[in-house]
């Protein structure tokens, strides 16, 4: 039988990341990541999920974040029962994940539910998965380190190598031999990082390997210097104060609001910008703040020793509050003069930032900042877009507010990025570079940019199609 790779999700989009490898006709699962986009069609991808999730032999979880790990409760539902091979960080942060997800779909049934009631309407929508779900998929949890082969079926060994995404993210590198004796080597990306971001470490770099399946998020464009970001940043939040409104950042709960509080932390330190209230409004974010704080193991150099041997907290400063009740998330909104609100949903899907966003979105002495990828058809697509009209539970709202956008904040390799870690590895004996993840004119372009550096076989990955090795 043929080794083969095929994906039933994270082909020819950015979100629902789910790979699944076959050796000898047994099937291992490289993510199983929730779709996100338009409700409807989100759903009906997500309830598909993969073939036969009983008959998987495992899985392997990349990262955390939800588009990559968001199914695994569903998963398991559907009577998987395999191990979840995952970096420490990355059990503790997915962990957090599921549980606020499953707390939002019985939020969402409850709401759904009266209102339907007052239409007089039959309601028949359910969650996915609810906590029990959640806790049963964390409880097949077995952790690996970085660079640490371990055997996850016959003749299929893994080795999880660093992503440098975010806390805990890896890249897979799977050493696979048939029953005919066949080798072959393939790496699965999962979302590359990028070098010299805070806190985590660069991307490493990886051996020789005959397959590579690379994620595209950002295949065609370029991420500003870290060094003009905080220029930027800078200028955005002293801006925003002279006009005496709210900087709003719609920010993922896990790494980037990390980040965004350490740069905060130097540029106030610095005094480049006021010390004004900052806010991180999300109980995911202060949840997720306190497993970087236990997984030292996952810093670079400089976050350690400031960490560890001089005991600053690069998480903390005079003027960050974490407000973690309801009622402290709606008194920001009566506050007045300038403040910096830190809030998920990173892409304004859901969570509490589409409170502050109808509070403050109409108000032009308001800055929205967008510092992360705004999938398509999500609300924090439209903003970026700057669309005039918003539509935010069941009301339109008009966008007077400004619109700002820092790139280098991202989490995602650039192409130019991509191609420096994808180069730093040999390529002589590279058969093939299978693009994932990403929408259509990113993948078209990184595809022609990688054929343009020498590389004979890239191949765009279909939805469904399957690959042989």
């Amino acid at each position: 039988m043929p080794i083969t790779i095929h994906s039933e999700g994270g082909a020819g989009e950015v979100t629902g990341s789910r790979h699944i490898l076959t050796v000898d006709g047994k099937r291992y699962l490289i993510d199983c990541g929730a779709f996100q986009g338009k409700r409807e069609v989100a759903e009906k991808k997500n309830k598909t999920l993969v073939r036969d999730p009983s008959g998987l032999e495992s899985c392997v979880l990349t990262h955390a974040h939800f588009d990559h790990c968001g199914m695994l409760p569903l998963l398991v539902k559907r009577e998987f029962k395999g191990n979840i091979f995952s970096t420490p960080a990355t059990r503790d942060l997915a962990n957090i994940i599921m549980m606020d997800s499953a707390h939002i779909q019985a939020r969402d049934a409850e709401y759904l539910s009266k209102q339907a009631k007052k239409k007089g309407e039959v309601f028949d929508w359910k969650p996915l998965y609810d906590e029990k779900d959640v806790i049963r998929a964390t409880s097949q949890f077995v952790t690996v380190s970085y660079n640490r082969p371990m055997l996850i079926g016959d003749g299929v060994t893994v080795e999880l190598f660093d992503a440098g995404h975010i806390l805990g993210s890896a890249m897979v590198r799977a050493e696979v031999r048939d029953a005919s004796g066949k080798k072959v080597t393939i790496a699965f990306t999962g979302d590359l990082g990028r070098k010299n971001k805070p806190i985590i470490r660069d991307p490493q770099t990886m051996p020789p390997v005959d397959y590579v399946v690379l994620e595209s998020t950002y295949g065609d464009r370029l991420h500003e210097s870290s060094a003009d970001a905080l220029d930027r940043l800078a200028a955005i939040v002293n801006d925003t104060v002279k006009r005496g409104g709210k900087l709003i950042i719609p920010s993922f709960a896990i790494e980037r609001t990390q980040e965004l509080v350490y740069h905060f932390h130097t540029l106030v330190d610095a005094r480049r910008i006021p010390e004004i209230p900052i806010y991180v409004d999300s109980p995911m974010a202060i949840n997720a703040t306190s497993i970087f704080q236990i997984h030292p193991e996952c810093y670079d150099l400089e976050t350690n020793e400031a960490f560890l041997q001089h005991h600053e907290n690069p998480f903390g400063f005079n003027q960050l509050h974490f407000t973690s009740s309801v009622e402290e998330s709606k008194a920001i909104n009566n506050l007045k003069g300038p403040a910096i609100i830190i809030s998920a949903d990173g892409m304004c899907e859901a969570g509490r930032i589409q409170h502050h966003l109808i509070n403050n979105v109409e108000n032009p002495a308001t800055t929205i900042l967008i510092v992360g990828y705004m999938a398509e058809h999500t609300l924090g697509r439209r903003i970026r877009d700057r669309q005039s009209e918003l539509h935010i539970h069941g009301e339109i709202f008009r966008l007077k507010a400004r619109v700002e956008e820092i790139n280098a904040f991202s989490a995602h390799a650039d192409y130019q990025e991509s191609w420096d870690w994808l180069s730093s590895m040999d390529l002589s004996g590279l058969k093939t570079v299978f693009l994932v993840h990403g929408e259509a004119e990113s993948i078209a372009a990184f595809e022609k940019f990688l054929r343009g550096k020498g590389l004979k076989d890239v191949r765009v990955v279909k939805y469904g199609e399957t690959y042989e090795l």
